[in-house]
């Protein structure tokens, strides 16, 4: 599932991060720490790999 947003694809590089270890998770706030403690890799992958061209910068309710 690609992320709708600009914020979402974000949110989920900073979370895909400190899966990885790149950075600590302690530095992570807001839906990139909802999206770390409640997804894999493979999903935050996915989400973290959609191209920000024509998205919005958030997504619309």
């Amino acid at each position: 599932m690609p992320a709708t947003s600009k914020a979402q694809q974000k949110a989920a590089g900073a979370a895909l991060s400190a899966k990885r270890g790149e950075t600590k998770p302690s530095e992570l706030y807001g839906s990139s720490k909802e999206m770390y403690d409640s997804m894999s890799e493979e999903e935050l992958e996915d989400f973290a790999s959609t191209q920000r061209k024509g998205k919005p910068e958030k997504k619309q309710d």
